[in-house]
C-alpha cells in the first residue's frame, strides 16, 4: 500500500484533486471512474503526505477508538444532512472535542480542505485516526453525492461492531477475574504465609512436608529472582510488541488467534461479521465487487483474513464467481456458501449479505453462552486444585505442628 496524488474532472467539469491511499495507480484510478470521475494524473508520493500534515501526535495522548468513530460519523451525519458547510462543520467538532488525538487531526483535516483536497484525501492523511473503511465509505460518499448517507451508514456500522466486541469482553470477564484472583492468592500464601511455617518448624529441627516444600520453593524462587523475573517479562513483552509490528509477525499473530481453543472460532466469525457488514456497506454504495472487497480487507482488523479477501478479489478478477472465490477461503459454512450462490443468481447480493451478518451474529451470541457454560466447570476444577495444593501445603504443617507441640 501506498498514498497516490491524483488530479480529476467530476461529471460537472470541475477540476479536483487529493490523495489516497491504495495498492497501485491502477486501483486509484478505477475507483476515480467508478465514482463518475475522469482520472488526469496519479503520481505515488510513497506515503508522504501533502500540506506539510505531518503526524505531529505525541506518545500518551488519546486513543481514538470506536466510541469517538460513532460520535463523530453520527455528528457528521447531523451536520451534512442540514447543509452545513464541511469546514465549518468540521471546525466546530474539533471545539466540542473531548479526545485531544481526535481535535488534533481534525484541525490538520480543515487545513487541508482549505488547501483544496477533498475529505476523504484529507482523512486518509491520518490512518491512525480514521480507519481505512471510513476514508473509503466518505469517497464513495463525496463522488456519488450521499455523503450524509455514508456516515449514517459508518455510525450504525461501528455501534454494530462495538456490540459485538462488548459481548466478548463479556463472556471473558469473569473467567479473566477468577484466574487472576487465584494467582494472586497463590502469590500472597507463597511470599507471606509459607515461609512464616520454614521458621517455625526449623526452631523444632523438624521437616515440611512435600507440598509445603514445593510451596517454598517456589516461595523461595519468586523472592530470589523476581527482578530477574520482571525483566524477562518485559523483554517478551517488548519483544512481542515490536514482533507485531512487522508484517510477517503480525500475520502469524492474527492466524493464531483464531486458533486458540474455544475462543478461536468466535474471533473468526466475529470477523466475518464486520466482513459482510464492511462489504455490503460498500456494494450498496455503488463500488464496483472487487473495490469493494479491496476495501473491505483493509477494514478488517486482521492480516490473515484480509489477506484471505484478497485472494477472493483476485480470483474474481480473473473471471470465477463470488460464491467459488468464497469457498476457495474455507473460512465460510456451506450454508452462507449457498447463500451467497442464492444473492448471486438472484441479484440480490446486499440482501444475502444482510442475512450472512445476521447469521453470524446469532452464532456469536450461540458460542458466547456455550463458552460461559464449557469455561466454568473448568474453572471450578482449576480452582478446587489450587485449593488442595494450598491446604495442603497450609494444614498438613499445622497438623505436624500440633503433633510436635503435644510431644
Amino acid at each position: 500500500m501506498g498514498y497516490f496524488q491524483y488530479r480529476a474532472r467530476n461529471t460537472e467539469g470541475q477540476l479536483f484533486e487529493g490523495q489516497i491511499e491504495a495498492a497501485s495507480a491502477a486501483v486509484v484510478a478505477g475507483q476515480l471512474q467508478a465514482s463518475g470521475a475522469m482520472p488526469l494524473l496519479i503520481t505515488e508520493v510513497a506515503g508522504k503526505q501533502k500540506d506539510g500534515s505531518k503526524k505531529r501526535f505525541v506518545f500518551g495522548r488519546e486513543k481514538v477508538g470506536r466510541d469517538e468513530w460513532i460520535l463523530f460519523c453520527r455528528q457528521m451525519y447531523t451536520l451534512t444532512k442540514a447543509g452545513v458547510p464541511l469546514v465549518r462543520a468540521l471546525n466546530g467538532l474539533v471545539q466540542t472535542s473531548r479526545n485531544q488525538s481526535l481535535a488534533e487531526a481534525l484541525r490538520q483535516v480543515v487545513d487541508s480542505l482549505e488547501s483544496g483536497q477533498d475529505l476523504a484525501g484529507a482523512l486518509s492523511l491520518h490512518p491512525r485516526i480514521f480507519p481505512p473503511l471510513l476514508c473509503r465509505m466518505v469517497q464513495v460518499g463525496e463522488h456519488s453525492g450521499r455523503l450524509e448517507e455514508a456516515f449514517l451508514e459508518l455510525s450504525g456500522y461501528f455501534e454494530r461492531e462495538k456490540e459485538t466486541v462488548n459481548r466478548v469482553k463479556t463472556a471473558l470477564r469473569y473467567p479473566s477475574f477468577v484466574i487472576l484472583a487465584i494467582l494472586g492468592a497463590v502469590i500472597f500464601l507463597s511470599l507471606f504465609v509459607i515461609p512464616a511455617f520454614e521458621r517455625i518448624f526449623s526452631s523444632f529441627g523438624s521437616q515440611l512436608p512435600l507440598p509445603t516444600r514445593i510451596l517454598l520453593g517456589f516461595s523461595g524462587f519468586m523472592i530470589n529472582w523476581w527482578p530477574v523475573l520482571l525483566l524477562a517479562l518485559a523483554g517478551v513483552a517488548a519483544g512481542f510488541v515490536q514482533l507485531i509490528r512487522t508484517k510477517k509477525g503480525r500475520y502469524r499473530w492474527d492466524h493464531f488467534k483464531l486458533k486458540i481453543p474455544l475462543v478461536g472460532d468466535i474471533v473468526l466469525r466475529s470477523l466475518l461479521i464486520r466482513f459482510s457488514h464492511a462489504f455490503n456497506m460498500g456494494f450498496t454504495s455503488g463500488v464496483p465487487l472487487v473495490q469493494a472487497l479491496a476495501f473491505t480487507a483493509q477494514a478488517i482488523g486482521n492480516s490473515y483474513v484480509g489477506s484471505r479477501i484478497d485472494k477472493m478479489r483476485e480470483r474474481i478478477e480473473r473471471g470465477d464467481t463470488l460464491t467459488n472465490s468464497a469457498a476457495q477461503t474455507e473460512m465460510f459454512t456451506p450454508l452462507v456458501l449457498q447463500m451467497l450462490a442464492v444473492g448471486e443468481e438472484t441479484g440480490s447480493v446486499d440482501t444475502m449479505l444482510k442475512d450472512v451478518a445476521d447469521y453470524y451474529e446469532r452464532e456469536v451470541d450461540y458460542d458466547l453462552k456455550f463458552l460461559s457454560s464449557i469455561i466454568e466447570p473448568i474453572l471450578i476444577v482449576a480452582i478446587g486444585g489450587m485449593v488442595l495444593v494450598l491446604a495442603l501445603g497450609v494444614f498438613l504443617p499445622m497438623w505436624d505442628l500440633a503433633s510436635l507441640a503435644r510431644r
